[in-house]
């Protein structure tokens, strides 16, 4: 939790949606198109032709061979993955809308994925003969396309898949179309929703495999992220003696914006309002911030609005919580033309009901309330729209030695409670700029514990969110997240929160991370070229202490 002289709410969370982003997940399956004759829409699901005709795959990694093949076929596909690439196929669909579909497919390999863009996915960990995945969803009132895909996962070296089949009513145009090529530098899908016993992998990824690339249209955590991100908090509500900064003249270093602090009533009711003149002379008018989002949008940054923060609380407590959530949410966003939302609950915002210690599958209704109203909120504003999330370490890495969903010594049922959430909304996840300061000792991979305002404190703790980690007392392991979804979170200066840290041992931290050198006493178990970037609580302390921070961020990654 911030200081109170630099109050902060901190929160982010997405990963692209695509066109299938209001697909129906699995369970009950309503069909309404029953005089429509059921088939297989895949073009060359076998790869009976050969080659890879139909398929858009990632660059590189994919070939048509004969051994492997699945019973019967002559062919398969062998996607070989690599440290910085999962081997990702895809193909776009016309459907029907409101029809039931089923995707199903043969799989060899560790950590293979299938899946909808958006919608559902089935995974397995480890084949060493063919096995059949399968998953089923149903279209919505107006969808006419789905993007459906195979991949394996990082490090985890060839997969192999055949007969992939998409059965049901074909779409209006009737010829499947290949889709475009996915981006190089983030899973369409991290582990599934629906994952069997076995856990995600923990392997790390090889360091010696190139660095990804990508483009500001098409990098970062998607939704039209850069490669790598610089979020920074504007204090737009409020004023705490940092100084006052138009949201115009903040530093173009600063490529995502988050507006600080929209407030609730405890539950659903979400509002913001510009921190009036009488608190903070000189600060912009709601036209004038309006006009400010539009000149920051045209040079390609990005605002969101975020809600929550050390003196806030958002609790969502039933279904008609989340929907009041996700209106009043909504009005601000076209209010303003944001694009996206930051979630920075903390405090008393999510606390695990007693025996809720399956964070696949919770069960505390504010978090299960939370999942849906974001994931609605992804929905209606399509792929573009940004998610992020900036919770403590204690709600998430605290996880590995406590959880507060059981009686593993964690007496603060908080402990770790932000683990379902990310989890749930993996698919929609966008950023995730966990807060590595104003933290107490925190156990790493390696069991030491580690404290706040150095390198290793940085590297362990991200380390944690993309290798992987056992969750205490639930069997279960909180799965990798991509590189490009995660970002590094610090105060910009000293008076910004305890955990500040120097340019050196910044730039060392990012060095071990992302190139294996010049780390300290932890020794991340991987390398992660990919990996997002940086969070600042916040640019108005920045600014103030002279712009160090966001100069940092410029000169390590351009």
């Amino acid at each position: 939790m911030a200081p109170t002289r630099a109050p902060h709410r901190l929160s982010r969370v997405t990963l692209a949606m695509g066109a299938a982003a209001a697909l129906v997940l699995g369970g009950a399956v309503f069909v309404t198109q029953a005089q429509a004759a059921n088939t297989d829409l895949l073009t060359n699901g076998s790869f009976s032709s050969g080659d890879l005709s139909g398929w858009t795959c990632d660059a590189g990694t994919a070939s048509v061979v004969t051994n492997p093949v699945y019973t019967g076929d002559s062919y398969a596909l062998a996607g070989a993955a690599t440290a910085s690439d999962d081997a990702q196929c895809a193909q776009t669909v016309s459907v029907q809308p409101n029809a039931s579909y089923t995707l199903s497919g043969e799989f060899e390999g560790d950590y293979v994925y299938l899946g909808v863009s958006g919608g559902t996915d089935n995974w397995t960990p480890s084949a060493s003969s063919w096995t059949q995945l399968s998953t089923t969803f149903t279209t919505t009132a107006s969808q006419t396309s789905v993007t459906v895909y195979t991949h394996g996962w990082y490090g985890e070296g060839t997969y192999y898949a055949d007969n992939l089949a998409l059965t049901g009513p074909a779409g209006a145009s009737g010829a499947p179309t290949s889709s475009p090529s996915p981006t190089a530098s983030a899973p369409t899908s991290p582990p599934p929703t629906t994952a069997p016993a076995s856990p995600p992998p923990t392997t790390a990824a090889p360091s010696a495999s190139p660095t990804p690339t990508s483009s500001p249209s098409s990098g970062g955590g998607g939704a039209g992220l850069p490669a790598h991100s610089l979020i920074g908090y504007l204090h737009s509500s409020f004023s705490n003696g940092s100084g006052n900064v138009d949201i115009e003249d903040t530093p173009a270093a600063w490529n995502v914006i988050a507006l600080a602090f929209a407030d609730s009533n405890g539950a659903g009711d979400i509002t913001f309002t510009p921190c009036p003149a009488s608190e903070c002379p000189g600060a912009e008018t709601q036209a004038q911030l309006i006009a400010g989002i539009k000149t920051v949008q045209a040079q390609g940054r990005k605002v969101l609005i975020s809600i929550g923060g050390a003196n806030g609380q958002v609790t969502l407590n039933s279904p008609s919580d989340a929907t009041e959530f996700v209106n009043t949410v909504s009005s601000i966003v076209d209010t303003y033309g944001l694009n996206g939302v930051d979630l920075d609950f903390e405090n008393q915002s999510l606390v695990l009901n007693d025996g809720d210690n399956d964070f696949t599958h919770p069960t505390t209704p504010a978090v299960v309330n939370l999942i849906s109203a974001v994931q609605q909120l992804k929905a209606k504003y399509g792929s573009g729209f940004i998610v992020a999330m900036a919770p403590q370490t204690f709600f998430v890495q605290t996880g590995y030695e406590y959880y507060g969903g059981n009686s593993t010594g964690a007496s603060d049922r908080r402990a770790g409670a932000w683990l379902p959430v990310i989890y749930g909304l993996r698919n929609q996840l966008n950023l995730l700029d966990v807060q590595e300061y104003n933290s107490g000792p925190v156990m790493a991979l390696d069991g030491q514990y580690y404290n706040t305002g150095g390198e290793d404190f940085l590297t362990a703790m991200t380390d944690m969110l993309l290798h992987g980690f056992p969750v205490a007392g639930t069997g279960e392991t909180f799965p990798a997240l991509s590189p490009s979804q995660v970002t590094i979170g610090l105060p910009a200066t000293e008076e910004a929160g305890n955990g500040a840290v120097t340019p050196a041992a910044l730039d060392s931290a990012l060095d071990c991370l992302t190139k294996g050198a010049n780390c300290g006493v932890y020794k991340p178990l991987g390398s992660y070229p990919g990996l997002g970037g940086l969070m600042a609580w916040s640019i108005n302390w920045d600014v103030f202490g002279g712009n160090q921070f966001a100069s940092t961020f410029t000169s390590y990654f351009g």
